[in-house]
């Protein structure tokens, strides 16, 4: 035997289970309190559905509308906030601790790219071999990094040592 359809949405005509309602009509106006027979009379002369809107309220409040246009724009609206959210990704740029200053340029470059684009940057610095003695040369150049990317990103990870790499993450301002 299968199980009666649940229901998702506010409760409207003979599902309103409230013997008082606050009404208010199809031009959003308030007709004040009534019993329930009355507001579904007055939904129906109307040719449109009660609809519950607020439930927890003393007297729950109830609108006169078309319950199937009001759900297609509301399916509407939550579709156009999905399509112009961004969801911000994490990217990384790798450098050794003695990079070359053209190859740090190309990096800093694909660094304003991403900051454009509204992502974080997630700076790592490999330390290889002998290289490991030196940990300053790696906090000088993350202090480069933030020094030029002072207007454009804030930090929002510090400088920290994990193993052999030294990690930063930046976000946009």
């Amino acid at each position: 035997m299968q199980a009666p359809p649940v229901k998702d949405g506010p409760p409207i005509n003979q599902d309103i289970r409230a013997a008082r309602v606050l009404l208010i009509d199809q031009n959003g106006e308030k007709q004040g309190v009534m019993p329930l027979s009355a507001a579904l009379e007055a939904a129906e002369e109307a040719g449109l559905d009660l609809v519950q809107i607020v439930a927890n309220a003393e007297t729950p409040v109830c609108k006169i509308l078309d319950y199937g246009k009001h759900r297609f724009q509301e399916q509407k609206k939550k579709a156009e906030a999905r399509k112009r959210q961004k969801v911000v990704e994490l990217k990384e740029i790798k450098l050794r601790p003695n990079i070359d200053t053209h190859d740090y340029d190309v990096k800093a470059k694909a660094m304003h790219r991403f900051f454009g684009d509204g992502d974080k940057v997630k700076v790592t610095i490999r330390f290889r071999g002998r290289e490991m003695a030196h940990p300053e040369l790696g906090m000088k150049l993350m202090t480069k990094v933030q020094a030029d990317f002072e207007e454009e990103a804030k930090v929002e990870f510090a400088p920290k040592m994990e193993g052999r790499q030294m990690i930063m993450i930046l976000a946009p301002r």
